[in-house]
């Protein structure tokens, strides 16, 4: 390990000219990947000693942290977030910017991964202990703690049996890696397994913290109403939410057969509400959509916040109503009798289905479902979500339109939430632990 991390820190030291100029080329679509450039060097202007660390890279991992970080600030903790794209970082901003501007909770870039950058952050804020999001493994980050004394543990952590085949090969190096943590807090007891497999310590299972993200029931309320507002009360709604680059020709593939249907049968055409993943895919899917012949409403046409009491009214349903805009997925979502969650149909693998589900939306999604290995198997078990294995397959599964039932889905995410209070409760007992070794 030694060797490795000598290596590994020579590679980010050298090839900084290389990131620096990835940082440029992002900022020059995103400005925020290029503002407060300090930060990624280990250089922050407002310290806060003593704060309890959340490491959250981007916006999944904020939103699935979001009720744990407001209980830990609830008991009286002061926050540090640490992100390294812009949409996590605006997301801990937006969620968090009472507690921001009370001075007790700061959100930065996390530091490059290089000693002397993580030197600088630890000066900073002195963590008395941190949180990983979900299973990042960063080699500086996990060793750069131990060699400040700060413990850190991977949360709400899962182990794809995919990863752990793959990293069961060759040096083990991410397994090793895996072993500097303090410990872990992961989401079921076949996780736990698959952590002590490879080594790690002081384990502790703690469910899934994306089932207790809080609900903003006037946003929901606002996507009720937006289905009415936009005259899909007497069709169905599909959202297509976080679609990613690449998955576009899949989603226009159903959304025409759908389309073809409806046609032939002489009904309405469905509402498609599109939410592409990332803000710099928001022009270009717009574009694309409106080349393929379908009329787009977008969501920037409005003003903020999501509310349609203020809005216009369109003259006619168009075929997609395009969530181009931050902070609004609960009001997509809200809109739709079924949600296609993206990322399944990309070998990346698919994202949070969660929020679909606690809203009591079926959820689908492709074949790539690894990332989400923990809740999805237990979720299409239990019959509220389904995997398609392409495009055609999605289509028939729209087409056919199969029943869904509410109060399955309802006892679904009843059995699995509660993760904030057993994370909490967790947490002194694996600091006792790592006191004692």
């Amino acid at each position: 390990m030694r060797v490795f991390l000598l290596l590994w820190s020579a590679l980010w030291t050298f090839g900084l000219p290389l990131i620096l100029g990835y940082l440029w080329r992002r900022g020059r679509k995103d400005p925020a990947y290029t503002a407060h450039l300090a930060e990624r060097f280990g250089r922050y202007p407002a310290p806060l000693p003593g704060a309890v660390w959340v490491h959250a890279v981007s916006l999944g991992e904020v939103r699935s942290a979001v009720p744990l970080i407001r209980a830990l600030l609830d008991r009286g903790d002061r926050i540090v977030t640490t992100h390294f794209t812009p949409a996590g970082r605006a997301e801990a901003q937006r969620v968090f910017a009472a507690d921001i501007s009370a001075d007790r909770m700061r959100v930065v870039w996390v530091p490059l991964e290089t000693s002397w950058a993580y030197h600088g952050f630890f000066r900073a804020f002195r963590p008395t202990y941190g949180l990983v999001m979900e299973i990042e493994i960063w080699p500086r980050m996990v060793a750069a703690a131990r060699a400040a004394g700060v413990p850190l543990f991977m949360c709400n952590a899962q182990y794809p049996n995919r990863a752990l085949v793959r990293d069961s090969k060759g040096m083990r190096i991410r397994q090793a890696v895996m072993r500097g943590f303090a410990g872990a807090l992961v989401k079921s007891d076949l996780q736990e397994q698959r952590f002590s497999s490879v080594g790690v310590r002081n384990i502790a299972v703690t469910g899934e913290l994306r089932f207790d993200q809080p609900v903003p029931p006037a946003l929901v309320a606002a996507g009720h109403a937006a289905r009415i507002w936009i005259g899909a009360a007497d069709r169905s709604v599909i959202t297509i939410a976080s679609a990613i680059e690449g998955e576009d020709a899949t989603y226009i593939h159903a959304i025409r057969a759908l389309h073809d249907q409806a046609r032939r049968l002489g009904l309405p055409k469905p509402l498609i509400v599109y939410v592409p993943r990332r803000p710099e895919r928001f022009n270009h899917v717009a574009e694309t959509l409106a080349s393929e012949g379908f009329s787009v409403l977008r969501r920037s046409s409005f003003p903020t916040p999501f509310d349609p009491a203020d809005w216009e009214k369109p003259d006619n349903c168009p075929d997609i109503f395009f969530g181009d805009s931050l902070g609004e997925m609960y009001g997509y979502l809200a809109m739709a009798d079924q949600v296609i969650v993206g990322g399944g149909f990309n070998p990346k693998g698919a994202h949070n289905i969660s929020e679909a589900l606690v809203l009591g939306k079926p959820v689908i999604t492709g074949p790539h479902t690894h990332t989400i290995e923990y809740p999805f198997a237990e979720a299409e078990a239990a019959g509220v979500a389904v995997s398609v294995s392409d495009a055609s397959a999605l289509a028939a599964h729209l087409l056919a339109n199969p029943p869904t039932d509410p109060a399955r889905i309802a006892a679904f995410t009843a059995a699995h939430s509660d993760a904030t209070c057993k994370t909490l409760a967790a947490i002194p007992h694996l600091l006792a632990q790592v006191r004692s070794s």
